[in-house]
């Protein structure tokens, strides 16, 4: 008998923001005895206290012939207020392992009877244990040289399709990282030694790159860039709990990928589980066996892929601001680094309160910086040393880029004059305008919230992208797909923004509410008396802020204070206050 653990994470558009006080009802899955489940509740950060939880023995996972499961299973129930309920059936459990299970929480008004209106996944059992089809393919199979990208990059999403490439099945559109924690999570076993572990991600790594960079699946007419068939592809299990330490070995390597020597494509690395399925790359199980026997993780891959293969790293990351500089920064660094470092960590504390703010932010690493940097590490499962070295740097700015986007979203929708009525017309790929460009704004604001729903530009043409997200949109909520946007799919898509944007951790009762109309220059009237009393005490503590006369007439001073706070906290700075400035105001009013 062994001992493992389980920690549970909620949070809503994308990681960026955390929910907290939801309660969580943990059960093993082959328990009927409702006494001996157990109840853990979210903090600030949307995590719990983690769970020790009986599993199998460790050795039932390092041996291949073994017939017994490795693992315990349990399943989740979970409620917090303004979301939709969520259940996960299956969460894996393993000896000396903690299991993080994140649940994206979807925000709704809808008054409802406990598990009545909800999100469901089901983790099926672990391939190993599973006889699955795997795929047989030629290093070499044809490209398509007139549209292979100039070079390999990591992008910042990966869209998966949840089945064949033929059939009639969701697409989930994932970070990449994320894509390769969830892969590895379902191919490998995480008691498995490091060494074997980090060559199984090497070549789930380079095998999903090479598919986005011969644009495999694009250049045949499909709108996603790999399957989680293990009949053509890797497996991927939508909503699956992934392991801790596999999670910290993918945010150190993601970046990295296996080439041929004199060559720039990544490897299209095949690999089997060595038992019931055998091929010409890669053993899963014989890798476990040998790093037992003192094999390193590149011994490991030239066994399999012979000798002229190298690992070759890409700083073209898409989706961050400013690549690594390659130097860890930690107590007493300076430079510019430094200052992106606490600017954005800053922002990423608005939507994060357990991470301290940083004062001042001048690019000098201090022991405030490090209690910051260790607090996101904690938050975001990485190693609470105080040290941005690569794994840190690139999560941060992950995260930032998520929670500016999210904010610049929500300031377009302050200034969007739209009342959410059908233009009267359909929308179909090449129509452009207004009504086009409002319903790209909806449905891109709701694709924060469902994976299934890709983000896309807002350009006010419905061309391919938007097409493909109007299909997934209406797969996603049972509408008739036809990448058409008549009435049904208008209304649809603005419901679902609305219940969003309506539920989504609004305050009740607290006389803080927001009055419900935009504030600006020439507005008058108690409510801008209230907002010049936050915004002097908000300047008690941050002094880039002038204060101002309490009089109740937004003039130029008003406006002049509104914009500082707006650039200091990161915000749209247009002077105008709308429910994203005036919320934040009244947080940043209460924490003082």
């Amino acid at each position: 008998m062994g001992r493992g653990f389980i920690k549970v994470e909620l949070f809503t558009a994308r990681e960026v923001v955390p929910v907290s006080g939801g309660n969580i009802f943990i059960l093993k899955s082959t328990s009927v005895d409702f006494d001996k489940g157990h109840i853990l509740t979210t903090d600030s950060s949307g995590i719990t206290k983690i769970l020790e939880v009986d599993t199998p023995d460790i050795e039932l996972s390092k041996n291949k012939d073994s017939d017994q499961i490795p693992y315990s299973v349990y399943d989740l129930y979970v409620r917090a207020p303004g979301y939709k309920d969520a259940v996960v059936e299956g969460v894996q459990v393993f000896s000396n392992e903690v299991s993080i299970q994140q649940i994206e929480m979807i925000p709704t008004t809808k008054e409802r009877e406990f598990l009545e209106e909800l999100e469901h996944n089901y983790i099926p059992p672990h391939q190993l244990i599973e006889e699955m089809p795997r795929v047989q393919v030629d290093e070499k199979e044809p490209i398509f040289q007139s549209k292979v990208l100039i070079r390999p990059y990591i992008p910042e999403f990966i869209t998966v399709h949840l089945g064949a490439p033929s059939s009639y099945a969701e697409n989930v559109t994932v970070r990449f990282p994320e894509y390769i924690k969830n892969v590895a999570s379902s191919e490998i076993y995480p008691t498995w030694p490091e060494h074997a572990i980090r060559a199984n991600i090497y070549c789930q790594i380079s095998f999903a790159l090479n598919r986005v960079y011969t644009e495999w699946y694009r250049n045949k007419g499909y709108n996603f860039h790999i399957t989680n068939s293990t009949a053509y592809d890797q497996y991927f299990i939508k909503g699956r709990n992934i392991f801790e330490n596999i999670s910290r070995i993918v945010d150190d390597i993601f970046n990295e990928y296996i080439t041929r020597e004199g060559y720039m494509e990544p490897l299209l690395a095949q690999y089997c589980n060595g038992t019931t399925v055998t091929c010409k790359g890669l053993s899963q199980w014989d890798t476990a066996k040998l790093a037992t026997d003192g094999y390193e993780t590149m011994e490991i891959l030239k066994n399999y892929y012979g000798d002229n293969i190298e690992l070759t790293k890409t700083n073209d990351i898409r989706g961050i601001e400013e690549s690594y500089g390659g130097t860890p920064l930690k107590l007493n660094s300076t430079g510019s680094d430094v200052e992106t470092i606490q600017r954005q960590i800053n922002r990423i504390s608005n939507n994060y309160p357990a991470i301290p703010k940083i004062e001042p932010v001048d690019g000098v690493f201090r022991s405030e910086t490090e209690s910051s940097v260790k607090a996101f590490q904690r938050i975001f499962n990485l190693y609470a040393d105080g040290i941005v070295g690569k794994s840190t740097w690139y999560k941060i700015s992950g995260i930032y880029v998520g929670v500016k986007r999210l904010a610049e979203l929500q300031s377009e929708g302050e200034k969007l004059e739209s009342t959410g009525e059908y233009p009267g017309y359909l929308l179909k790929q090449g129509s452009t305008g207004d009504a086009v460009s409002q319903m790209q704004y909806f449905l891109n604001f709701v694709s924060q919230y469902y994976k299934e729903v890709p983000p896309i530009n807002g350009d006010s043409i419905l061309g391919v992208s938007t097409l493909d997200s109007v299909i997934q949109f209406q797969k996603k909520f049972g509408l008739d797909v036809d990448g058409i946007v008549g009435k049904q799919t208008w209304d649809k898509i603005y419901s679902v923004y609305k219940d969003i944007i309506n539920g989504s951790n609004k305050p009740e009762g607290d006389g803080y509410e927001y009055p419900g109309y935009i504030l600006k220059q020439g507005s008058r009237g108690n409510v801008i008396s209230k907002l010049q009393t936050y915004l002097n005490a908000i300047a008690d503590k941050y002094p880039s802020i002038k204060k101002i006369n309490v009089d109740g007439i937004f003039g130029k001073a008003t406006n002049q204070a509104v914009m500082d706070f707006q650039k200091y906290f990161e915000l749209n700075s247009d002077g105008i206050v709308g429910p994203l400035t005036w919320e934040k105001i009244v947080q940043v009013y209460q924490d003082i």
